[in-house]
């Protein structure tokens, strides 16, 4: 007798629709925002290198310093925040203050640095309006910045809620029992993780074709 193959047709794709039937809508949101982002970054930077090869040749100047201590910050605030979803298990939320107020402050720093290093460029003869790769550096690491300053309103709504709740036992109870707060921290460390990793290729980018 032979097996009846008709209803092993199409199971594969059929199981990945159904995962992806699952995935939660906000959820399926940021991985659109996330591709958006990584489409356009890859466009500026497809742009920064044409410029820096084709037009300006082997140059060596000066590569601001606060772009590499900004690269450490993010990186801390990255493995600071996932300790979030680790406290939000454990029913911590004294730890998971800390550890959204602790992303917060590393992410302003990161911010911070970057206005540093645009300042260091500009003081070694590298203007913002003087066209060629100068100008892609000022605008690909200020529209990171930009993007970022998105998860610093996500992040500090978050924190908001977490502190209300912190307030009142039955608040705290709700809270940590909440499915909805967990994707909400799921996401906000994703974005985290995700603007994380394009600093790191950026900052790598602007290194290598620096010299």
């Amino acid at each position: 007798m032979e097996p009846d193959n008709k209803n092993t047709i199409g199971t594969s794709s059929s199981s990945t629709f159904s995962r992806i039937e699952k995935v939660h809508p906000f959820l399926m949101m940021l991985y659109l925002v996330i591709v958006g982002i990584s489409v356009l970054f890859l466009i500026l930077m497809v742009a920064y290198i044409r410029t820096r090869l084709l037009e300006e040749g082997p140059i060596n100047r000066h590569f601001p310093q606060f772009f590499s201590f900004s690269t450490i910050l993010i990186l801390l605030s990255s493995f600071v925040i996932s300790r979030s979803s680790y406290f939000y298990r454990k029913d911590d939320l004294l730890k998971l203050k800390i550890t959204l107020w602790a992303t917060l402050l590393l992410g302003m720093g990161f911010v911070w640095s970057q206005i540093a290093g645009w300042r260091e460029m500009a003081m070694h003869g590298i203007p913002f309006q003087g066209g060629g790769s100068g100008t892609y550096i000022y605008l690909i690491s200020a529209l990171h910045s930009v993007h970022l300053l998105g998860g610093f309103l996500y992040l500090s709504y978050i924190l908001l809620r977490t502190l209300h709740a912190s307030l009142n036992p039955i608040r705290t109870l709700v809270f940590i029992r909440n499915p909805y707060r967990r994707q909400q921290i799921t996401m906000l460390c994703t974005y985290w993780y995700f603007m994380d990793i394009l600093w790191v290729g950026i900052y790598l980018v602007f290194l290598f074709f620096n010299y």
